[in-house]
């Protein structure tokens, strides 16, 4: 039976609906055609990419350049573009595995190839006139040009529209004049096409332009020198300056101050690629520090063999794990959503797509703070697992670890995007698109009533888990209403309590979308097949557990005193209650005993 809009959740309901595990998309659903574009895209960076590491961090710019010559050649840059532009016209899964599985060996690359298919290309298929994408698109999905993205400046980073780069209407009406300064541009070394956010006359918002640029003929273009950066080495980033740049009206971008938008919705796309470009750097760091654990030995004996390795293991494996459940879970989504609309016809595609994205904009967000910091702790892990070998540039974990770093802050800086998070959930709360204070009303109810003292019955799999989420699920309604209340329409004063809000928020999506897909893989294969995936699902909701309890009691005792907060430490710790609590020591044995035989990440 095919999904209707009302079957399919909207973005944020997670957090006040249950998801039934047949509903949700996950690796293990990959089609044939997918399969085969995951192989034909690990060839291609284990033939290009990842033997050339060193080159890489030797800062081999032209070495990038090339790689995305050849990226191009292989179709790689047109994945999501519609067949009319030149591009293959994949679906949003197709993009998001496409994506995940080029970026792992190098961040050098990941970012060239971010930058250009995403925020370089992206903006003029989604608001582009027709005559903008027939002129430019085919040119970027073909590699003939190469795209960047212009919006940071010195003063303007977190608040990208307070920039000073201005545009001036000409006398004639015909052009304007552009003059200002960009920094930290990717690919400004050999890109064609810029899209440049500055702003006209006292405009409250930026506007968007399309900026061609030729070396030979600079346009009042000049570059400064290549940035040297702790990570990314070989990624092209530079200052570009603008002195009355010469842009033709035709090229502005949208509308006249909906530069500010375009660089949200661009940035919301940006972020759940980002995560998929956070997951085969985390496998190859895996499979490299489980190799090495293997083959060295201490106290004669191979170091994957001590339990403190097993931990190590374990975890890194778990996080990428989860990460893979909740990054594809909502890539579904959210190409379901643009599918979805199309059909209804209501919308063109660029429409569809920017409305489907934006719909899950809460999610986007979530998992650019989760993988980001999955990939940082993975890669520190690694190091830590080859010793002293692990700081030396003969192996390739140092310069994972350098390139894992950058991801925390582009895309928006994971602070931002913990607020930004729980402040779309409100605002989507207060549109009536998610109905989160009627739940928030009847925790509340809860609350005051006598708890149940009967033992339920938990003898299915993951019924305990199941419930345990649905608690969590009441916990962040009771804190975060709680947090509302004392400071309605002030809360984003209240940074710290939002972070707080957001990390018990993010540990729920992904604790479900753990649980969800372990379950989905148990139900198909048998839960002796799937007994791995079971414990990351199991030790994962047991950290989550962990940072949600602190979380919440850092709020409770911020914002409430007296009888409230007492009934709200109650509440708190009747919602994380855990009646048959696993071994976690078993846990990861089960997991590490899979991934050291197997020698490599294998789920």
């Amino acid at each position: 039976m095919e999904s209707t809009k009302q079957d399919i959740i909207r973005g944020g309901q997670f957090l006040v609906k249950e998801t039934n595990c047949e509903d949700v998309f996950t690796p293990e659903d990959f089609n044939e055609e997918q399969r085969m574009m995951k192989d034909a895209v690990t060839e291609f960076v284990d033939r290009e990419l990842w033997p050339n590491k060193p080159r890489f961090e030797a800062k081999d710019y032209a070495l990038t350049e090339s790689c995305m010559q050849k990226a191009a050649e292989m179709g790689f840059l047109s994945i999501s573009v519609p067949e009319e532009y030149g591009g293959m016209g994949m679906g949003f899964v197709d993009t998001m595995l496409v994506c995940d599985y080029i970026s792992g060996a190098t961040g050098s690359f990941s970012t060239a190839y971010g930058a250009h298919t995403g925020i370089g290309t992206m903006p003029i298929l989604l608001y582009g006139t027709e005559e903008q994408k027939q002129k430019y698109v085919p040119k970027l999905a073909s590699g003939e040009w190469f795209g960047s993205y212009c919006l940071t400046e010195p003063g303007a980073g977190s608040d990208a529209n307070s920039g000073k780069t201005t545009a001036t209407l000409s006398e004639d009406g015909k052009s304007y004049k552009i003059n200002g300064q960009k920094m930290w541009i990717s690919n400004a070394g050999f890109c064609s096409l810029m899209i440049v956010f500055a702003r006209i006359e006292d405009d409250k918002y930026i506007t968007g332009f399309i900026v061609e640029y030729d070396p030979e003929n600079p346009n009042g273009i000049t570059m400064g020198e290549e940035e040297h950066k702790l990570g990314i080495r070989a990624s092209s980033t530079r200052q570009v300056f603008f002195n009355d740049t010469v842009v033709p009206v035709e090229n502005m971008l949208s509308e006249r101050g909906n530069g500010f938008k375009i660089a949200m919705n661009a940035l919301n796309v940006g972020r759940i690629k980002l995560a998929a470009a956070c997951l085969d750097a985390q496998r190859r760091t895996i499979t490299e520090s489980v190799k090495y654990a293997n083959e060295r030995i201490q106290f004669k004996t191979p170091i994957s063999s001590f339990g403190a390795m097993r931990q190590k293991i374990a975890e890194m494996a778990t996080n990428c794990w989860v990460g893979e459940a909740a990054s594809y879970r909502a890539a579904k989504n959210i190409e379901d959503r643009i599918e979805i609309r199309k059909a209804e016809g209501k919308d063109t595609h660029q429409e569809a797509e920017l409305k489907g994205v934006e719909e899950y904009a809460i999610e986007c967000s979530i998992l650019k703070v989760a993988v980001s910091e999955f990939i940082q702790h993975c890669t520190d892990e690694g190091i830590q697992i080859f010793g002293g070998m692990g700081f030396s540039e003969d192996t390739p974990i140092e310069s994972a670890w350098r390139d894992a770093r950058i991801s925390r802050i582009y895309e928006g800086t994971n602070e931002i995007n913990r607020m930004l998070c729980v402040g779309m959930l409100i605002k989507k709360a207060m549109k009536g698109h998610v109905d989160v204070l009627g739940p928030a009303m009847a925790v509340k109810d809860e609350l005051m009533s006598i708890p149940s003292f009967e033992s339920p019955d938990y003898s299915a799999l993951f019924s305990e888990e199941k419930n345990i989420i649905k608690n969590l699920k009441k916990l962040f309604l009771m804190v975060a209403g709680a947090t509302l209340q004392k400071y309605g329409e002030d809360i984003d004063k209240h940074q710290q309590l939002m972070l707080a809000a957001s990390d018990i928020l993010i540990q729920i999506y992904l604790a479900e979308s753990a649980i969800l897909r372990a379950e989905k893989m148990a139900n198909k294969d048998g839960e002796d097949k799937a007994k791995e995936q079971i414990a990351m699902a199991k030790l994962n909701l047991f950290h989550a557990i962990d940072v949600i309890e602190t979380a919440g009691k850092h709020s409770i005792i911020s914002i409430s005193t007296g009888d409230e907060q007492r009934m709200m430490l109650m509440g708190l710790k009747r919602y994380i209650k855990y009646v048959n609590m696993p071994n976690i020591i078993e846990l990861r044995n089960v997991i590490a005993d899979k991934v050291i035989t197997e020698n490599k990440y294998c789920f």
